[in-house]
């Protein structure tokens, strides 16, 4: 298999189904980065602070990390606060992507660090567009800080 040039996307998220979701609103947006899932808090610490040790892991830091909030064990918010009182994480931007609306969890993310904060459409159509926006702001337009 040929290693991608393109930074992966990380998508932290306990449910299967909307991992599928995700990569394929990704692939239909024609976004050549690779999509990597850990698929909970305490599996993305691990893989985001010993990148490239584990054979299965790209040896690069993700360009962007789309993290869920409510996850068995180390839960969303917990992952946002490690990541961004770490030296190297920090730099990477986390948009928590998540179900709740509450404006305590927005404004608790916001207070620890998150890049962005948007909520998962229940339509496909509408999910699609909005990983589109996520991808061309981002991947496309932003200037990312050189990690790895």
């Amino acid at each position: 298999m040929k290693a991608s040039p393109f930074a992966p996307i990380l998508i932290v998220d306990d449910n299967a189904e909307d991992f599928t979701a995700l990569n394929r609103a990704f692939r239909k947006n024609d976004v050549r980065h690779p999509v990597v899932r850990c698929e909970d808090g305490d599996q993305a610490l691990e893989y985001l602070q010993g990148y490239g040790r584990h054979p299965a892991w790209p040896s690069v830091l993700p360009s962007i990390i789309l993290l869920d909030l409510n996850m068995p064990g180390t839960d969303g918010q917990a992952v946002l606060s490690v990541l961004k009182h770490d030296a190297v994480l920090r730099t990477i931007p986390v948009i928590v992507f998540t179900t709740s609306a509450n404006i305590r969890d927005i404004a608790e993310c916001y207070r620890l660090g998150a890049n962005s904060y948007l909520t998962k459409p229940i339509e496909y159509h509408m999910l699609e567009e909005k990983i589109g926006l996520i991808a061309r702001y981002w991947l496309d337009s932003s200037e990312l800080y050189p990690v790895s």
